[in-house]
């Protein structure tokens, strides 16, 4: 590289300001007939040129090498059979073609799995990026072609791109396709999730048009088949039926005929169940100290509907006050306890006693109530010690207790049971007793009264004065039936004797009458960890429990033992080897949880495809080809000619050498040496002057 630069020995002013006399003078001298005027213009320009310096700068050229960006697909959708050992084959080959050319590098570019899918436009872009323009001659990408950053493909590039897809051209894949579904659903109410069978490729006469058999379970329990044609959408009606979370499982059967995967045979959608409001019935036998308790508890819930009736004069009291000064309403037991009771998710009897207000046969709807999915809370007092009692009524069929009709009147600090410090309602309150059975000093304040009962079935999970059942709970068919032996819970509240967690308490019985997941006795429990981690978790009323049966997704099974970690919990960690749908069980219950998508990204299609990279290859004059039809041959060729072909052995692709080169120094060197210079503007002004003499001598 040689360039003319200038080193001036004066402003760059006076040297013009020179150049522009030299040139005056000349045309004076031309407009007064003199015939030295151009030699004397020359020597002024030349003595300008001289003061400005000019020299020669002349660079060191080094030649670089081209450089050959070859991008290897390594997604999860690459394991396909088939398609590894052609990916191998190809970068094998290619590695030692590129290798083979003289003054070319190779650049590997690895993509893998990412949460989001296969990446190859952030890829391509980031290698263009990292190299200099001037220098890639060729990109060579192998890959199926599914890439899921289509808005990062560069739309052009400096080089040809050749796309090589793995894969044959009778490929086909038959895949679930969830086109909505949603988050949230009300408990009992039906929400629809909208989903299509989708054929991909070239799919068999066999199969195509035929339709699929789809599985549906809700929390891995019994499936409903459906016949669905492919290409059609469905929408499928699901009724949440507890809080949390509701994991449907969809699947087909495998059409067979050689479908490339199973994996996106099969999805999971999971719904939050939300109750819409808790509908509660609290019925107080008689004001007493501790009736506001359950109403400010409930009250309090915004979640919680409550409706309150306080018997405040039973039946067989006579005092001549009229009806319309005692309540604003009559109470009305028809329309609770017969027509509407099915709307309630709990009724608490506080202190009830049997008076005659609600008949036999209201008892015994209250009954049915509870064996169809029901709940009922008895906070009993001095009235289950009497003939009023309601385990006298036809409702003591599912009382878990009958009282022995003696009533403790001494001080006692309530205490866990060994199923107390097991079940969720009791485990973990605060100032709990420990495992010894004491609780800790001052924590727990002391009540002052109970009814004797004994215990016909449930779990007695607090005890009162000498380790007599306090607080029993039970399963009944359906429902469920706790009972309270002792009225003094509102003690804790006043902080009679540092008091107790009696809201917390009181809570948790009613959250777990009205089947709050987070309280069941009996649950398989299971919670993503970072990555791909799992923690499996089993509560149980028993002392010990067995080992986990994990199912993975491609149908592979673990076994895992659990390690106990607290009274009736039992957990371990466990690590993932990829996403999808994980079926868990312990023979018992068995529990379903999707670690990322049911079916990644990867496998959403599956079939090889050059309609996202295709456009790129095109732009820049590369070619598409696939390797089931044999790897290309690599040529180069020059910059503007086909860079793609079929020759005598077959296909053949080929880079365009860009012979870039760096400047390694420079050197400078005066046009013309000083004393040139001087010789030169000496010898113009002699040539004007003999000019001049010879006219003079004419004359």
């Amino acid at each position: 590289m040689t360039g003319l630069r200038f080193d001036p020995m004066l402003p760059w002013w006076v040297i013009a300001a020179l150049a522009g006399l030299a040139l005056l003078v000349a045309g004076f001298a031309l407009w007064r007939g003199l015939r030295g005027w151009a030699w004397r213009g020359l020597a002024g320009l030349a003595a300008a040129a001289a003061l400005a310096g000019p020299a020669l700068e002349i660079g060191a050229r080094a030649g670089l090498s081209d450089i050959v960006i070859l991008l290897d697909d390594r997604s999860a959708s690459q394991d396909l059979p088939g398609r590894a050992d052609q990916t191998d084959a190809a970068i094998d080959a290619l590695t030692r073609q590129i290798e083979a050319l003289p003054d070319t590098e190779l650049r590997r570019v690895t993509v893998g799995d990412d949460p989001d899918g296969t990446l190859i436009g952030t890829a391509l872009t980031r290698a263009i990026a990292a190299e200099p323009e001037g220098r890639i001659a060729g990109i060579i990408t192998v890959t199926d072609g599914q890439t899921h950053d289509v808005p990062m493909i560069p739309a052009s590039a400096p080089a040809p791109v050749h796309t090589l897809l793995t894969g044959n051209p009778d490929d086909w894949d038959r895949r679930l396709v969830i086109e909505e579904a949603p988050a949230f659903g009300l408990i009992g109410e039906e929400v629809r999730i909208r989903l299509r069978i989708e054929d991909q490729g070239a799919v068999p006469d066999a199969v195509a048009g035929s339709s699929a058999n789809l599985r549906i379970s809700l929390d891995g329990g019994p499936e409903q088949v459906y016949a669905v044609p492919p290409g059609v959408s469905l929408e499928l009606p699901v009724l949440p039926d507890h809080a949390g979370q509701n994991v449907i499982q969809l699947g087909f059967d495998t059409p067979g005929q050689g479908e490339l995967t199973d994996r996106n045979n099969a999805a999971a959608v999971t719904i939050t169940g939300v109750r819409d409001r808790l509908r509660v019935l609290l019925v107080s036998g008689e004001p007493h100290a501790g009736e506001r308790t359950w109403r400010n508890l409930l009250k309090s819930d915004a979640a919680v509907d409550l409706i309150h009736f306080t018997i405040l004069r039973p039946p067989d009291k006579s005092d001549g006050v009229p009806v319309n000064q005692l309540a604003l309403i009559a109470f009305p037991t028809r329309e609770l306890f017969l027509e509407r009771i099915d709307d309630f998710d709990l009724i608490i009897f506080d202190r009830y006693r049997v008076r005659g207000i609600l008949p036999p046969d209201y008892f015994r709807n209250i009954v049915r109530y509870v064996r169809e999915g029901g709940a009922v809370l008895v906070a009993a007092g001095p009235e289950m010690a009497t003939v009023e009692s309601l385990n006298l009524s036809p409702l003591g069929e599912i009382l878990p207790a009958r009282p022995t009709g003696r009533i403790i009147d001494q001080p006692f600090t309530p205490l866990l049971t060994d199923a107390g410090r097991r079940h969720p309602v009791t485990t973990g309150l605060p100032g709990a007793p420990a495992d010894t059975g004491e609780p800790a000093d001052g924590d727990w304040g002391r009540w002052l009264r109970m009814a004797e009962v004994l215990p016909d079935r449930g779990e007695v999970v607090m005890t009162g004065e000498g380790d007599r059942p306090l607080l029993i709970m039970d399963r009944v068919d359906e429902g469920r039936v706790a009972m309270l032996t002792s009225d003094q819970v509102w003690l804790w509240g006043r902080g009679f004797e540092g008091g107790g967690p009696q809201l917390e308490l009181l809570r948790r019985i009613a959250h777990w009458s009205m089947k709050e997941p987070d309280l069941e006795e009996e649950a398989l429990l299971a919670e993503q960890l970072p990555g791909q981690g799992l923690r499996i978790t089993r509560r149980t009323m028993a002392a010990e429990t067995g080992p986990v049966t994990i199912t993975a997704p491609d149908g592979t099974e673990s076994r895992i033992e659990l390690a106990e970690t607290g009274p009736g919990r039992f957990s371990a960690d466990w690590q993932a080897s990829q996403l999808g749908l994980y079926r868990l069980s312990d023979g018992e219950i068995t529990r379903v949880i999707v670690l990322g998508p049911a079916a990644p990204k990867e496998f959403e299609e599956t079939v090889a495809s050059e309609a996202r990279l295709g456009p790129l290859s095109q732009e820049t004059g590369g070619a598409v080809l696939r390797l089931s039809d044999g790897i290309p041959d690599l040529r180069t060729v020059a910059p503007g000619r086909n860079a793609n072909g079929r020759g005598v052995s077959g296909e053949w692709i080929a880079i365009t050498p860009r012979e870039a080169a760096t400047v390694t120094g420079l050197s400078r060197r005066p046009l013309l040496p000083g004393w040139v210079w001087l010789g030169l503007i000496a010898g113009l002004i002699l040539a004007g002057w003999l000019s001049e003499g010879r006219r003079a001598a004419a004359r």
